[in-house]
C-alpha cells in the first residue's frame, strides 16, 4: 500500500529545486513548448516546464533551429532542456552545450515513440539496448554539474514492460529524478496510460529519487487521483495542456479546494491563445510564429463542441498573417454567440 499521507507531508526536491506538495510539470514536446507556451503555463501554475526535445546530433554540428530551442526566459524557471540522441559522446557533449544555456536540469528522453526517433535507436528506440541507455545516462551526469533526469516509458511492447527494473538501474546511474509516461513504446499515443506499474516503481523501497507520473492527465480529478492513489512525486502534463495552458491553473484549485474552478468568459481563454500567437511572432518572424502557433489552435478545446465552426477553423488554421488570424478570432465570439 502506497503512504500517501505521509508523502503529503513532505516536499519533493531535485537536486536543490525544492517544490512544494502536489507539483505539476509541463511536458517536452515537440513544436509545442515553445518559450511563450511554457512561459503561460508557469503563469497558470506549472511548478516546472520542458523545453521541446532537443536532438543532440543536431546542437553539436550548430543547426540554428536547433540551437534556439535553448532560449529560455527567467521567467520559466525552473525550466528544463530535453536532450535525445543515440551514443553517449555526441549527447554528453551535447548536455555540456545546453548547460552554457543555464537550465536548471538537463533531461533525457527515452520515451519518444516516432518512428524518426525510435526508429533509428533514439528515444524510446534505447528501450531495446538498456545498456547503451544506462551507458547515456552516466555520460551525461559525469559531463555536467547540474541534476540530470530521465523521461521514459514502460518497455518497449506489451511483453517487454521492464520499468520497474529499469527505475533501479537508471537510479543507479547518477539520475536525480525519472519520469514515466504509462504506456509502451509500441502503443504510441494510443490506449490507456496504465499507471499501475508507475505506482509500483513509486512504491518500491529501494527507490529514493523523485517519480513523476505521465499520461492521460486531462482533467484536475484525474490528476488528484495519480497523487492518491499512484503516490507519485509530480503529475506531467502533455497533451492535455495543447492550447489550454490553464489547465495548470485549474488543476492546482481543485487540488486545493476539491471544487472545480469555475469557468471564465470565452474572450479570456482567447486573449492567452492571442498572447502566445503574438509572442511567437515576437520569437521567430510572422509567418514561422503563425506557423509554429498552430498546433495550439488546432488542439485548443476553446474551439471543440461549436456548431457549424468547420469553416472557421479550416480559414483559421491557414491564414498567414497577424491581422488575418486575430480578425478571424476575435470574430468568433461575436459569430457563435460565445
Amino acid at each position: 500500500m502506497i503512504h500517501v499521507e505521509h508523502y503529503k507531508d513532505s516536499s519533493m526536491k531535485i537536486g536543490n529545486i525544492e517544490f512544494d506538495k502536489y507539483p505539476l510539470f509541463l511536458a517536452p514536446m515537440e513544436d509545442v513548448t515553445d518559450p511563450s507556451f511554457r512561459a503561460a503555463c508557469k503563469k497558470f501554475g506549472a511548478d516546472m516546464v520542458y523545453t521541446e526535445f532537443v536532438s543532440a546530433d543536431a546542437l553539436i554540428r550548430n543547426v540554428e533551429s536547433t540551437e534556439r530551442k535553448l532560449d529560455i526566459n527567467e521567467e520559466e524557471r525552473p525550466v528544463v532542456i530535453q536532450l535525445y540522441g543515440r551514443e553517449p559522446e555526441p549527447i554528453a557533449e551535447a548536455a555540456q552545450k545546453a548547460a552554457e544555456a543555464k537550465p536548471d536540469i538537463i533531461d533525457l528522453n527515452f520515451g519518444c515513440p516516432v518512428k524518426k526517433v525510435a526508429g533509428k535507436g533514439g528515444g524510446a528506440g534505447l528501450l531495446k539496448d538498456i545498456p547503451k541507455l544506462l551507458e547515456i545516462v552516466k555520460a551525461v551526469v559525469k559531463a555536467v554539474n547540474i541534476p540530470v533526469t530521465v523521461k521514459t516509458r514502460l518497455g518497449w511492447d506489451e511483453n517487454n514492460k521492464i520499468i520497474t527494473t529499469l527505475a533501479e538501474q537508471i537510479q543507479d546511474c547518477g539520475a536525480q529524478a525519472l519520469a514515466i509516461h504509462g504506456r509502451t513504446r509500441s502503443q504510441m499515443y494510443t490506449g490507456e496510460a496504465d499507471w499501475t506499474l508507475i505506482g509500483e516503481v513509486k512504491n518500491n523501497p529501494r527507490i529514493h529519487i523523485p517519480i513523476i507520473g505521465n499520461g492521460d492527465v486531462t482533467t484536475p480529478e484525474r490528476a488528484k487521483e495519480c497523487f492518491d492513489k499512484y503516490g507519485v512525486d509530480a503529475v506531467m502534463i502533455g497533451r492535455g495542456s495543447i492550447g489550454r495552458p490553464w489547465i495548470f491553473e485549474e488543476i492546482k484549485y481543485y487540488l486545493k479546494t476539491g471544487e472545480l474552478l469555475e469557468k471564465k468568459p470565452f474572450a479570456y481563454y482567447l486573449s492567452i491563445i492571442k498572447n502566445c500567437v503574438e509572442k511567437n511572432i515576437e520569437w521567430l518572424d510572422e509567418q514561422r510564429g503563425i506557423t509554429h502557433s498552430r498546433r495550439h489552435l488546432a488542439a485548443s478545446p476553446l474551439f471543440k463542441g461549436i456548431d457549424n465552426f468547420k469553416q472557421t477553423r479550416i480559414a483559421m488554421l491557414r491564414a498567414n498573417t497577424k491581422e488575418e488570424l486575430f480578425s478571424i478570432l476575435d470574430s468568433i465570439e461575436k459569430e457563435y454567440n460565445l
